[in-house]
């Protein structure tokens, strides 16, 4: 009787970490940061999944429009972005984590094209695509000297681009490469530009609807810093082919 109370006592002290919470993220296809293939979701994905479980959470994470899971995350109705640029804008209405990677975000122009980028006046009467939503900074999106038409995502700005609809368009050169690969689209067709416009940290945001936001997002933090120190932050890139 004694061996059995014990044995009980011992399941009902385990059932906390044995049903862990789950909350929700979604995002955009952004490789390899994020994507739709289940063995391979992306760094963003795989890094706050495992950060979250160490924390006691589960992840459930969906692809959508980046508009779409940016409206959605900032009405509190999902938990988390995976994958968020800091803008002065976005703090009205995100909480940001600790950032965990930085993207370097450069022009895409056709190749042979000789434009280099040498600050915002360069672009003057340019037009160049953007991803309706991204933050790309508080200075180029309010600039006034050249034209900003957005599309969906990237692979419709590549498209645009070789079709002379658009003169230049942007992205971090991993995700625009992956990119390319898997719209089927050859790399050759396009160049980068040398300087590029910013180096931009990434974060993991929750919305400020969201009553647990805050939580969530200590939580992640908290979960990072442990998964940098056991290694299992280090072999996630690795997996991705980043050292």
């Amino acid at each position: 009787m004694k061996r059995l109370l014990i044995f009980i006592f011992s399941m009902m002290m385990a059932l906390p970490s044995s049903f862990a919470a789950t909350i929700t993220a979604a995002q955009d296809p952004w490789p390899p940061f994020i994507s739709p293939d289940k063995s391979m979701p992306g760094l963003s994905v795989e890094i706050a999944v495992a950060a979250m479980k160490t924390q006691g959470y589960d992840v459930n994470f969906q692809i959508m429009p980046w508009s779409r899971a940016l409206n959605e995350v900032t009405k509190g109705r999902i938990d988390l972005l995976p994958a968020t640029w800091y803008t002065q804008e976005r703090t009205a209405y995100l909480v940001y984590s600790d950032s965990y990677l930085e993207n370097e975000l450069s022009f895409i122009k056709r190749a042979g094209d000789a434009f280099e980028f040498s600050g915002l006046n360069s672009l003057s009467g340019k037009q160049v695509g953007i991803v309706r939503g991204y933050g790309y900074g508080d200075d180029f999106l309010s600039a006034t000297n050249f034209n900003k038409p957005d599309a969906n995502d990237l692979t419709t700005n590549l498209k645009k681009l070789q079709a002379k609809r658009i003169d230049l368009t942007l992205e971090d050169k991993l995700v625009a490469l992956s990119t390319m690969k898997e719209a089927g689209l050859n790399s050759s067709d396009f160049q980068f530009t040398t300087a590029s416009l910013s180096k931009n940290p990434l974060h993991v945001t929750s919305g400020k609807a969201n009553p647990n936001a805050q939580k969530y997002i200590d939580a992640y933090n908290k979960g990072l810093a442990t998964i940098k120190a056991d290694g299992t932050f280090d072999a996630i890139l690795a997996k991705y082919g980043i050292q």
